[in-house]
């Protein structure tokens, strides 16, 4: 099974790799190969997580051209192609010898790539939010158009929460062949409350970067960590999550759950509630989605039964966190609402983290951009990629000094 990694070096990334080496230990049914992989600058850590393999990597993408010239001067990967820039990552994704694309890129960099896995007939591990907050309609299209000429791509979750629906929900082809199967009601996602859960929005508004990045329970890239502190990152959860399954925002919910070990419930017509539970551990929800439908032995830890949990939910309080009433905004209306506040949140928490703007600035900038775009219901991927850039030089005028 030759895998590609787009996005190795970070936190996904990294226990991608971890997985690869533990299922090509236990499977017994698979080879499991490193067959590609992407970072950006990080060539040490590329380099350690490439000579990690007996089978080295066909090719290497680093998206800085120095950083690329630099690991090609300094790799023993002798047979190993090391090669730069965005073209390289789409040819990677749609590689006739990868079988699994993982796309862990951050954020909208990550779009073009996996859109190519998609076309490609792939099979995607989705950690990439972004792709489905950007264009998800594009990319519903893709996947319906390697249905029709029985391609048949696959996108399967690696983030917690939607990998838990997933998993909640059973086999998709299950329930679309058998009519009387009870169907969901609500999908209902988890989130910690990341570090300002219990703060004011006075302590939020005076909040350093340092603060901001001090996750209680995920370890994760600064950009990711900051959206959890404003819960930006559930908005695009949420807008994700409408995409993925294909489903009404009205008909998601969002709850606090700070032990974060139900990672997401689903609510059916018949009330019935389904929880998917697990120590906080991504390399659970990577597993799954590189082998699908199978359910392997994986090297997270188990929840430890002999103790006593406190499975906390609690709302959401909606004044301290405006973020998730933007991304519900955006998960109804679709178009190009979410590459102008997914561009916008970038740029903005950026600015936040060079400390330029205040923590309680982020969101309002989004909010600005959204509603200073003209809407359009229908867009291209040109115009997509067009607001993006349109979205990020907006922020920058609304902050410039």
């Amino acid at each position: 099974m030759n895998v590609a990694v787009l996005g190795a070096t970070g936190s996904i990334g990294t226990a991608t790799i971890d997985v690869l080496h533990h299922l090509d230990r236990i499977d017994p049914t698979k080879t499991w190969n490193l067959w590609a992989a992407s970072g950006h600058r990080n060539v040490g850590l590329l380099g350690e997580l490439a000579g990690q393999f007996e089978r080295p990597p066909h090719q290497i993408v680093l998206s800085d051209p120095e950083s690329a010239a630099a690991f090609a001067a300094g790799t023993m990967l002798a047979k190993t192609k090391i090669k730069t820039g965005p073209d390289a990552l789409v040819e990677i994704a749609s590689a006739p010898e990868v079988d699994v694309v993982v796309a862990a890129i951050v954020g909208r960099a990550g779009l073009e790539s996996t859109l190519a896995a998609i076309e490609s007939g792939k099979r995607v591990a989705l950690a990439n939010k972004e792709t489905l907050v950007v264009a998800g309609s594009l990319v519903q299209a893709s996947l319906q158009k390697t249905k029709s000429d029985r391609r048949c791509a696959e996108v399967l979750p690696v983030d917690s929460e939607h990998s838990a629906i997933f998993q909640c929900l059973g086999d998709k082809e299950s329930s679309e062949e058998s009519e009387n199967r009870c169907k969901p009601r609500k999908l209902i996602l988890t989130a910690s409350g990341g570090p300002f859960r219990n703060a004011s929005i006075q302590q939020m508004h005076d909040a350093t970067p340092q603060l901001a990045l001090n996750h209680p329970t995920w370890d994760m890239g600064p950009k990711i960590t900051i959206d959890s502190a404003t819960m930006m990152n559930k908005a695009l959860e949420v807008i994700e999550a409408r995409w993925l399954f294909d489903i009404p925002a009205e008909s998601i919910e969002v709850v606090v759950h700070p032990q974060s070990i139900i990672h997401s419930m689903v609510e059916f017509e018949d009330g019935s509630v389904i929880a998917q539970l697990s120590p906080p551990d991504m390399r659970l929800p990577i597993q799954y989605a590189l082998t699908y439908p199978r359910r392997l032995p994986c090297e997270t830890p188990a929840l430890d039964r002999t103790r006593q949990w406190d499975l906390m939910l609690q709302p959401v309080d909606r004044e301290r966190f405006p973020a998730l009433d933007l991304g519900f905004e955006v998960a109804r209306v679709g178009g190009t609402a979410g590459s102008v506040v997914n561009a916008a949140n970038e740029e903005a928490v950026g600015l936040f983290l060079e400390g330029k703007i205040r923590f309680t600035d982020i969101v309002p900038a989004c909010r600005r951009a959204l509603e200073h775009h003209h809407f359009e219901p229908q867009p291209s991927l040109s115009r997509l990629l067009e607001l993006d850039r349109w979205a990020r030089a907006e922020v920058r005028k609304q902050y410039a000094t």
